[in-house]
């Protein structure tokens, strides 16, 4: 009976334990009020990558990028643009894509001076988001699912909305942001090839 009451606790200390960690960990669902404007663009149809190149021309002071494919050269150029007035430009962009992917823009970024991330650290870094100004009032904040490539604005059928204005979803992703990034690998320019994912079960 000791023993049992004892094995008993010692479970309970660990699951207790385990539960704490768990809190610690999981992120809240968000909820914020609704300021500012919300736009809604479709492909086939809208020019959604002239949207996004006007709200990187737009950016005052910083812009944050979470990157899975990354092949349009428009986006790359205005991105760079950024960068050279002085707005501060980061990437975090999914690893393999960006070593295997021979069309891949993020390899030429970080030649032109973007700070970028590879993340290794999921089956898929599979974020499209561009966070633009997040400590300012015109905080943009873009989001969908459009990868930044030219078969999502000529081919796929994609989404984007653009939170204008609204400061509280801006540091929402800001801080989503931050986290990838902080367990991310900062671009050296001499990263080994992505290793070859198993094929996914069908």
């Amino acid at each position: 009976m000791i023993l049992r009451a004892l094995a008993a606790a010692a479970f309970a200390v660990v699951t207790a334990q385990a539960l704490a960690a768990g809190a610690a960990t999981a992120t809240a669902p968000a909820e914020f009020a609704g300021t500012g404007t919300v736009e809604i663009a479709f492909t086939p149809g809208d020019p959604i990558d002239s949207k996004l190149v006007a709200e990187i021309a737009a950016a005052q002071k910083e812009i944050l990028v979470l990157a899975f494919a990354f092949t349009q050269p428009k986006l790359a150029r205005a991105l760079v643009a950024a960068r050279d007035r002085g707005v501060a430009v980061e990437i975090v962009a999914d690893r393999e894509q960006a070593l295997e992917v021979a069309q891949s823009a993020v390899p030429g970024l970080a030649r032109a001076g973007v700070a970028v991330w590879l993340d290794p650290n999921f089956a898929n870094a599979h974020n499209k988001v561009m966070v633009i100004d997040a400590g300012l009032p015109r905080a943009t904040t873009i989001t969908g699912s459009y990868n930044f490539t030219i078969a999502a604005q000529t081919r796929n059928a994609e989404n984007v909305v653009i939170f204008r204005a609204n400061p509280d979803v801006a540091r929402a992703y800001d801080r989503y942001f931050r986290r990838l990034q902080s367990h991310a690998q900062r671009w050296t320019g001499d990263e080994p090839p992505a290793p070859q994912r198993p094929p996914r079960k069908r």
